[in-house]
């Protein structure tokens, strides 16, 4: 079913408030690349975190979202809630730490951290490994959303689809740098709440509320037997099913824990330590709660509209289209322009942060840090718009060659697992040294790439040996092999601190005044005689803990309320109230209002 007038009226009015409000923004890039990398370090909290959970909605989150429902039931979605914990970690333990650096990328900070050639060489590395390879690789998925979505709804060719939204991302992007990004961002999250939450309306409307569609959906042949737990059980999943999950929820969380990337630019921007820590809180509940269940909800309904047993033969080939055929069967006209509409928003609130964060690791961790050190501010403001346009070249050449949005997440958990330790302890342990990083990262690029690497030798290895390694590298071990990766990388690293020197005083001395972490600096904390404006761990992980429980009460909670069973629902979200608002007062209490690097 085509888009009506009516429909293409409603995307157009979108568009054009969007491009306005961005445009708008441009004089607010400045001329300097704080004001265009960190909007002049003036951001409140709500703001921050707001434009955070906005790139989360990205196109890719829905339809992966709504695939893992229909293929293994809504338990799926821990390939991705498990991040939660990671970010109420980055709120207790890292977001002041963050702000204190006072830095423009979270390359930047290995050169603080560390010294001499090797700190300079993995800057350089890992501004290129974060901001270029990366970082394609997540545009390019979220590229490839946008491409299956237009397929389904619009009737584009992929190429068309690419140059069209490309080009919308870019141009307010290129002109008017973060602060750009984030009040569109707002925008692009409200409008992509509106119209997950209507789509989500309609299929509770259609199939008479959560108790009688989760009924209809048992009734279902060929759905899958978990389709409606929320936690993965013997009874609906294997053995190695259940291990997978496991890890991921009490290990690899710690991947995102001291936070990198978006999430630290964010940080950066804000105005205060405090603001930081809120910011940080606020997305790990929007968009680990509010953003999820108006997918799920689509996804359940998707097994009733489309059932297993009787689908279309594209959508039994390729279950992301799921969520888009879903809006083409479900909502009437206007209702679709908004959806589309919405589907741009999200698009671009991922685009447009990509873009911003890439180029600023490639201009100011590569070009100016390496290549053009004595050049004006605003030569690096042009610079870095030229970069945003590069960067969105190299994303779309990579969607080009990609076909499953769930395959690129897995990728992108496996590449980077074998850093999670080393990355949490370089702020808390001053042992820490760089070559401990170069080790963990280059056997996490190892071990995630093995099975491409052996195929270039394959002839030359025993049978034995390739069979190992197919079973290793396949599908059903994705998770459990992040785990391999994360222990054998931290053995490495750990080994490699033992065998090397530490940093020099005079670099831990430096970062220790600038930063003054908590944790085992005994030794630099005396010879400096400055002292931690952390609080201490007695009242960090009480919040850390609380705050999980807040999180996760609230997602289980919400999420037994919309498959029927309200009683456990309702006493979850009440349990979830309760530790939210000791989470708020500990988070507040426990962080000063100070400008960054200022100790209260």
């Amino acid at each position: 079913m085509a888009l009506t007038p009516l429909d293409w009226i409603v995307v157009g009015i979108y568009g054009a408030i969007v491009l306005a409000i961005g445009f708008g923004l441009a004089r607010r890039a400045g001329g300097s690349m704080e004001d265009y990398f960190v909007a002049g370090r003036s951001l409140p909290w709500w703001l921050a975190g707001t434009s955070i959970a906005a790139t989360w909605f990205a196109t890719d989150a829905p339809l992966a979202t709504a695939a893992l429902v229909r293929r293994q039931g809504v338990y799926g979605n821990w390939l991705w809630w498990y991040e939660a914990a990671g970010i109420l970690m980055l709120t207790f333990f890292y977001a002041r730490l963050w702000r204190r650096a006072g830095v423009l990328t979270d390359a930047e900070v290995i050169e603080i951290r560390y010294g001499g050639a090797p700190a300079r060489a993995l800057r350089c590395f890992s501004a290129v490994y974060q901001g270029l390879l990366k970082n394609a690789v997540v545009m390019g998925w979220v590229m490839l959303a946008m491409v299956k979505f237009s397929r389904v709804l619009l009737g584009w060719d992929p190429a068309v689809t690419l140059a069209v939204c490309i080009g919308l991302a870019l141009a307010y992007t290129v002109a008017s740098g973060l602060w750009g990004v984030v009040v569109t961002d707002l925008l692009q999250f409200v409008a992509g709440m509106l119209g997950a939450t209507t789509l989500a309306g309609i299929v509770l409307t259609r199939f008479g509320g959560p108790s009688a569609m989760a009924e209809a959906i048992r009734a279902v042949p060929g759905a899958p037997p978990g389709a409606l737990d929320l936690v993965p059980t013997a009874a609906n999943a294997s053995s190695l099913e259940i291990v997978s999950f496991l890890c991921l929820i009490l290990i690899l969380w710690l991947r995102s824990g001291q936070g990198d990337g978006y999430v630290a630019q964010r940080l950066f921007a804000t105005r205060d330590e405090r603001q930081a820590v809120k910011a940080s809180l606020w997305f790990a509940f929007a968009g680990t709660v509010l953003l999820t269940w108006p997918w799920i909800v689509v996804g359940l309904g998707s097994l009733l509209v489309f059932p297993p047993g009787a689908m279309d033969p594209l959508l039994a080939a390729d279950p992301e289209l799921a969520y888009p055929m879903m809006i083409r069967e479900l909502m009437p006209a206007g209702l679709r322009g908004l959806m589309v509409a919405t589907f741009l928003a999200a698009f671009m609130s991922t685009m447009d942060t990509h873009l911003c964060w890439g180029a600023s690791y490639m201009v100011n961790d590569v070009y100016r840090r390496f290549l053009r050190p004595d050049r004006s501010e605003r030569h690096y403001v042009a610079a870095s718009r030229i970069a945003v346009v590069l960067l969105a070249a190299v994303a779309a050449a990579v969607a080009w060659q990609m076909d499953s949005i769930q395959r690129g997440w897995i990728y992108i958990i496996e590449l980077t697992a074998g850093v999670a330790l080393v990355w949490l302890l370089r702020w808390y342990w001053w042992r820490v040294n760089a070559w401990a990083e170069i080790a963990a990262m280059a056997g996490s690029v190892l071990l995630a790439n093995g099975r491409v690497l052996l195929a270039a030798i394959e002839p030359v290895l025993p049978a034995s040996m390739i069979r190992a390694a197919d079973g290793f590298y396949a599908p059903e071990m994705d998770l459990v092999r992040g785990v391999i990766i994360l222990v054998a990388c931290t053995a490495l690293w750990l080994a490699v601190v033992l065998a090397t020197r530490p940093e020099s005083d005079e670099v831990l001395d430096g970062f220790y005044r600038r930063v003054h972490p908590g944790g085992w600096w005994g030794r630099v904390a005396e010879r400096t005689g400055v002292t931690t404006a952390d609080p201490p761990a007695s009242r960090m992980w009480p919040g850390f803990l609380l705050g999980a429980l807040f999180v996760y009460a609230s997602l289980l909670g919400l999420g037994y309320v919309l498959t029927g069973r309200a009683a456990m629902g309702v006493l979850l979200l009440a349990v979830s109230f309760g530790a939210g608002a000791i989470t708020v007062r500990l988070a507040h209490t426990n962080t000063p209002s100070t400008p960054a690097g200022v100790s209260p």
